[in-house]
């Protein structure tokens, strides 16, 4: 056991406000992992509400981070096992390991974890003094699969309610003397729990999906599970530290899921239905915030559709409290919104068109026009916000190359109308490859193949080369490959996780020895008829309306967003929730 990464493990706890340590033996202990370091872990939202969540149903909560560069050497070179912030106990003194994961590219970094705590790494070799290995977040609800070899129980969907009610079926039949076969048949009965020893992967003779077989007495099929009243629950940063990516902010959740029917997006159709929390509840905890928060973060799917967003924007402007929003929408942006982050120091107005032509746009569903960008440029300009950033994806299905062309004439545009109004600073262009996703009207459409990616980005950078003050950023296509295969993989995916970890290979190449390789899952488009690696989950979004959207997509027809009394997609088609996911 190292006493150096005990004492830089106390330091880090020194400098935190709102953490809750128990002494061990008073609380039934539950490890809380986020695959990925505590600068970045301790920025997610996700794993602040469920802290609180479960300290205040009784559970005494320790977090655990991957280990960054400085730290692992000493790790492995002092064979110290993964050790927890609160009272550095190691990772295999607790009986139950949940973890959020909400990246791709975080399953290698969870099983790292878990080899790093000393856990059996396959839930099959676990026998009855090992741990519960637990999943959530937004990976594991819409495909679990990839992982479904390391994991004992997933929680499909929101994990308020969920995860504190199988802790505690958990927690009684260990207290009862039940063995570990027994606990998770149980398990597989609560709603929103999928157990994935009970459900048998089937394929076909060329390897293609061909569908997962319940054993008998376990549900067929798993229903995502959403909580209807958001101020039941928490909703802000429970611990406050600077030493994470939004240091020392209060992060405030406002709403949640979005009703806006893009296409391509995950989030809203796996979180839908939207929620708002109410205006007073979050004003109390806003005010009542850690002294050291100087600014308070504002988070959700669609900041700016928030009900009450006028009147929490104007009420934080007059008691002095400096602000910034995530996920704003140019057409719903007012100037008094940007007059008050611009006064809370944002020099940069942030834009999301996703597509540079008006018809994929439209396929997309987006609802972004040109002069919603010029809108918000001018409302910038006027705030004195010098920079402007646009996010576009390409590789969408139905794109060609007349609509890069067109995306690069849209930001010559831009750029221009930036001169014309004043403003002074850059132009950033993030341009990322569009990813299919489960549960979207894309879901069975493949990635574009890498060539044409390639082409596109070279497109790009020949058409803004001769304009310093554009500045295109472009995420790895080596990367965005990874996560396309693994979102939309198969539970053979799980050998090559292990291999890639094993043997410290990067990941095509584990797909190579295993036999794979990106084509199968990246670059392959699903038959609307044929199963789907995800198909034993239910969102509660009708098929037959993603296959309608998609359709629409195709003619380039508007969908209006979510709205009271509809019977659309699935999510709501009882008042009761009879039916619902």
């Amino acid at each position: 056991m190292s006493w150096n990464l005990r004492k830089e493990i106390k330091d880090i706890l020194a400098k935190e406000t709102g953490t809750r340590i128990y002494a061990p033996g008073s609380r039934t202990p539950v490890a809380f992992l986020y695959p990925n370091t505590y600068h970045l872990g301790m920025s997610n939202l996700g794993l602040h509400i469920l802290y609180q969540v479960l300290d205040d149903k009784g559970w005494a909560v320790e977090r655990f981070f991957l280990p960054g560069r400085r730290e692992l050497p000493e790790y492995i070179k002092s064979k110290t096992p993964l050790l927890s912030m609160e009272n550095q106990r190691p990772l295999a003194d607790f009986p139950y390991l949940c973890a959020t994961i909400p990246f791709e590219l975080d399953y290698i970094h969870f099983l790292e974890e878990l080899r790093l705590g000393h856990i059996v790494l396959t839930a099959q070799d676990r026998g009855e003094r090992d741990p519960f290995v637990i999943v959530g977040g937004p990976c594991a609800t819409f495909n679990p699969e990839p992982l479904a070899d390391f994991v004992d129980c997933f929680v499909i969907g929101e994990g308020e309610e969920t995860l504190p009610r199988l802790l505690a079926l958990l927690e009684k039949l260990r207290l009862d003397g039940k063995g570990r076969e027994e606990k998770l048949r149980a398990a597989a009965q609560l709603p929103g729990i999928y157990v994935p020893r009970f459900y048998t992967p089937r394929y076909g003779d060329d390897g293609s999906f061909a569908g997962l077989t319940a054993d008998p007495g376990v549900p067929s099929t798993v229903r995502r599970q959403w909580v209807r009243n958001l101020d039941d629950y928490p909703h802000t940063s429970a611990i406050v530290s600077p030493l994470t990516e939004f240091a020392d902010m209060y992060i405030v959740e406002v709403a949640r899921g979005c009703g806006r029917h893009c296409r391509f997006c995950m989030a809203g159709y796996c979180f839908r239905r939207p929620r708002s929390r109410n205006l007073e509840t979050l004003w109390r905890d806003i005010a009542e915030r850690p002294a050291q928060t100087a600014r308070v973060g504002l988070m959700g799917a669609a900041v700016s559709d928030y009900p009450a967003m006028r009147e929490l924007t104007e009420r934080l402007v007059q008691e002095h409290v400096p602000f910034s929003c995530a996920s704003l929408r140019a057409d719903t942006l007012t100037p008094e919104l940007v007059q008050a982050l611009a006064a809370c120091g944002q020099r940069t107005m942030t834009v999301a068109p996703e597509a540079g032509s008006a018809k994929m746009r439209a396929a997309i569903n987006k609802g972004i026009t040109e002069e919603h960008i010029y809108e918000a440029m001018e409302y910038a300009a006027e705030a004195g916000m010098p920079n402007i950033k646009l996010y576009f994806m390409i590789g969408l299905p139905g794109e060609t190359d007349d609509d890069i062309e067109e995306m690069i004439r849209l930001v010559h545009r831009v750029r221009a109308r930036m001169d014309e109004l004043g403003h002074k600073g850059d132009l950033v262009l993030s341009v990322n490859p569009f990813i299919p996703k489960p549960f979207t009207p894309f879901q069975w459409s493949p990635m574009a193949p890498l060539p044409v990616l390639k082409k596109r980005i070279r497109a790009l950078q020949a058409g803004f080369r001769k304009d310093r003050r554009i500045r295109l950023l472009t995420e790895s296509l080596k990367e965005s490959v990874q996560q396309a295969v693994l979102s939309r993989g198969t539970r053979r995916l799980g050998a090559v996780l292990q291999k890639a970890l094993d043997e410290g290979t990067g990941f095509k190449e584990a797909l190579a020895a295993c036999g794979l390789s990106e084509q199968d899952y990246a670059g392959r488009a699903f038959p609307t008829d044929a199963p789907l690696p995800w198909g034993h989950l239910d969102m509660g979004v009708r098929g037959e309306y993603l296959q309608t959207e998609r359709k629409k997509a195709e003619q380039g027809t508007f969908t209006p967003s979510c709205f009271d009394g509809c019977r659309r997609c699935g999510v709501c088609r009882a008042e009761d929730g009879q039916g619902e996911a």
